[in-house]
């Protein structure tokens, strides 16, 4: 079975780093343009309003693999961030402080962070062709 699925990893991995990019890129949305979803906008001008720039920006270039490993650096550095800051003073355990997609973030953007962009990328398409001899 790794040796048939093996071979389908960068795409797996490129379908995952578009997927795990536009949830986050949700968030943002939700918190900046009110949209999906009832909750008013925040005030651009404060912390959740911070957040919400990296959330929808760092989410699109994630998902769209333009300098996807840097901002996968940041967006996991905010959701750890944001798991200490929010959720860590209500319990310890993130399944108890509702801290879990937090930590599912902060790691998958960690690991995106150290992977790169990978195919389906605006990186690769940037990326000068190698000419071979």
């Amino acid at each position: 079975m790794e040796r048939f699925l093996g071979k389908f990893s960068p795409y797996l991995y490129a379908i995952l780093r578009l997927v795990s990019g536009l949830m986050f890129a949700m968030h943002g949305s939700q918190k900046l343009l009110a949209w999906p979803g009832d909750k008013p906008a925040v005030e651009l001008a404060s912390l959740m309003g911070f957040a919400g720039i990296v959330e929808l920006v760092g989410g699109l270039m994630i998902a769209f693999g333009f300098l996807a490993g840097y901002a996968a650096f940041i967006a996991s550095g905010q959701m750890a961030f944001a798991y200490f800051m929010v959720h860590a003073p209500q319990g310890s355990l993130p399944i108890l402080n509702q801290g879990e997609l937090a930590v599912l973030y902060c790691f998958l953007f960690l690991y995106i962070a150290s992977k790169g962009s990978g195919i389906w990328s605006i990186d690769t398409l940037w990326k000068p062709a190698t000419v071979k001899p």
